[in-house]
């Protein structure tokens, strides 16, 4: 069987534009407009590679930083991008049969699985799939934490031929990777990477953390958020329900809540949400003293986005349109 090691490039709508307002069948996180895969034997041979740009859909505009991240332009979508639907036909005429993915990182099957969704096309071809980086890890220093391409690659001592931030040439060089790694090993001890990696929690966390738990299996991103708040939300000090508050978005998949114990008092809870490999959710979560950093953080978040904090000035300037209405009117 052949592993087929992908990597894809995606467009987002920019914050406050009329596309991030879209309402659409299914909520992705990015538009895919590049992917590019390369495949490797069974033997460790880098193969045969495959490239494909798509014209987005939906977020039809470039997000500038997507742009100068990844160097495509609108011109090029327009001019060599075809039909999401279109792309995926050729690419999985060119994986063939049954294959194993490899990526570098949990995003990229998670983008392309809502995309499928989106499109209302099948998805079940993309559950054999494994984050590279997990095998890395497991047989390079055994850490958790994420490590970059570009840290592989010279880890490995691999020399860049191919540029960053490019479905293809990220695939390549992934492929370079793989290929210096016991693959069948790693695919046979994953599950305890990924369980040794859940455990480090992505990193380390703030000062103030007092406990932490995984979650697995979990519908979606809103059905662990739900839990999270809900029936999984529980004092670290007594184990009763808490009441939560708000959750405000972080970068890499992470959110943050401020909940309470009707007994002991608030809780910063921070979680990250991460997909599995079947598709579903896994959540990590972290406990924080009300205390702590990462609790004040909370606070300053919640301090620019509550909307009572906008109010009085709103009425001040009804009040003064409406004064200034009744102005006019008597002048008239």
């Amino acid at each position: 069987m052949d592993y087929i090691v992908l990597d894809m490039e995606w467009n987002q709508p920019w914050p406050g534009s009329p596309s991030a307002k879209k309402v659409l069948p299914v909520q992705i996180r990015g538009e895919i407009i590049q992917i590019g895969a390369v495949r490797l034997t069974e033997g460790g041979e880098v193969a045969d590679e495959f490239q494909v740009m798509i014209r987005p859909k939906y977020y039809r505009r470039l997000n500038r930083r997507v742009s100068k991240l990844t160097g495509i332009k609108e011109s090029r979508l327009k001019e060599e991008g075809i039909a999401f639907p279109d792309a995926m036909e050729q690419f999985r005429g060119w994986c063939g049969g049954e294959v194993i993915f490899l990526t570098w990182g949990f995003d990229d099957i998670g983008i392309l699985r809502e995309n499928l969704r989106l499109f209302q096309l099948e998805e079940d071809w993309t559950q054999k799939w494994y984050n590279a980086q997990m095998i890395f890890n497991a047989q390079t220093d055994g850490s958790n934490s994420q490590k970059a391409l570009k840290t592989a690659m010279e880890i490995f001592q691999i020399q860049a031929t191919r540029p960053a931030h490019d479905a293809l040439g990220d695939a390549y060089h992934t492929a370079l990777i793989c290929a210096k790694l016991d693959l069948q090993k790693g695919i046979q001890e994953y599950d305890e990477a990924l369980k040794s990696h859940d455990n480090g929690f992505h990193g380390a966390e703030l000062p103030g953390c007092i406990s932490r738990k995984v979650f697995y299996d979990l519908a979606d991103k809103h059905a662990a958020l739900a839990a999270m708040t809900g029936p999984e939300n529980l004092c670290p000090v007594c184990g009763r329900q808490m009441l939560g508050s708000r959750w405000f978005a972080q970068p890499g998949h992470r959110y943050m809540d401020l909940a309470t114990c009707a007994e002991h008092g608030k809780f910063l809870i921070r979680v990250r949400l991460s997909d599995q490999p079947d598709g579903k959710v896994r959540v990590s979560r972290l406990t924080y003293e009300a205390t702590s950093e990462a609790a004040e953080a909370y606070a300053r978040r919640a301090e620019k986005a509550d909307p009572e904090e906008r109010r009085p000035t709103s009425r001040r300037r009804r009040r003064r349109r409406s004064a200034s209405a009744e102005v006019r009117s008597n002048q008239e």
